[in-house]
């Protein structure tokens, strides 16, 4: 018999809110929440395990539910205002589940013979970096690293922006020093966005292994990362303003890297 949820006050309720709110909270008891009937089939096609599932079914316009998302034991059925409690969209599916996370290290990480690799020093704004692993699938990049990261990948607003692709892209949090040893290790090409930059992007090789480096918008990269990477590069600009969001920038760079690879043959 499906257990139904209709109060605010249920302890799986309250639980769900607190792994939404707090990255600890997810990390202690190993779980993260993922909102969306498309989110959570990328999560599972990528081998994400469900823990539990809540549905609402007066939201849900699917009213077929897959065996693979009704984990046995997991599987809830709760009211539309509990359901808009716990929703971020603003337009709702009707189903969300917890999941049990996956964190890489850079040694997992399976690359091609020439990789392109993202990489994102202290990215703080969850909406930045799931638009960057928007433009990371559609671009097909071999990996997203995240160094020093303020964010936690697994934030709720993280997954929603990203739209899943989270799940999608090989995503690998570390810290800096970490990161400039692998890339040595590995001779892949460093190249940081700066603003003090006199090589221009689109006059930049990047088609052997190569890894761009992006920094805050605040603040750019350090100068840990500006003096340790290969390249520096730059997008020309002649309005008024000197830099663009960094999920901009990133789909810039990462396009051109792509075009200069024959990404359209």
């Amino acid at each position: 018999m499906i257990e139904k949820i209709t109060s605010l006050q249920n302890p799986k309720i309250k639980n769900i809110v607190k792994l939404q709110q707090k990255s600890s909270e997810r990390r202690k008891q190993n779980l993260i929440v993922i909102e969306g009937l498309r989110e959570l089939v990328l999560a599972l096609k990528a081998g994400f395990e469900l823990k539990s599932v809540y549905v609402c079914p007066d939201i849900l316009k699917q009213k077929s539910i897959s065996k693979e998302l009704k984990p046995e034991n997991g599987y809830f059925e709760i009211s539309k205002e509990v359901y808009q409690k716990l929703a971020y969209r603003d337009s709702t599916e009707g189903i969300i589940a917890m999941a049990q996370p996956k964190y890489n290290g850079l040694d997992d990480l399976k690359l091609r013979k020439d990789p392109f690799i993202i990489v994102l020093e202290s990215v703080e704004k969850p909406g930045n970096l799931g638009a960057i692993l928007r433009t990371a699938d559609a671009a097909n990049v071999d990996a997203v690293v995240i160094c020093d990261p303020l964010t936690d990948i697994y934030n709720p607003n993280t997954i929603r922006s990203s739209v899943g692709c989270v799940f999608t892209n090989q995503v690998v949090s570390t810290t800096s020093d970490e990161a400039i040893k692998w890339f040595g290790k590995n001779n892949i090409k460093t190249y940081a966005a700066a603003l003090t930059a006199k090589n221009f992007y689109h006059e930049t090789d990047f088609t052997g292994p190569s890894a761009i480096i992006m920094g805050t918008e605040a603040n750019g990269l350090t100068d840990k990362w500006l003096d340790q990477t290969d390249e520096q590069v730059i997008i020309p600009m002649s309005g008024e303003i000197d830099s663009l969001n960094v999920s901009t920038s990133t789909a810039i760079l990462v396009f051109e890297a792509m075009r200069q690879r024959n990404f359209y043959k």
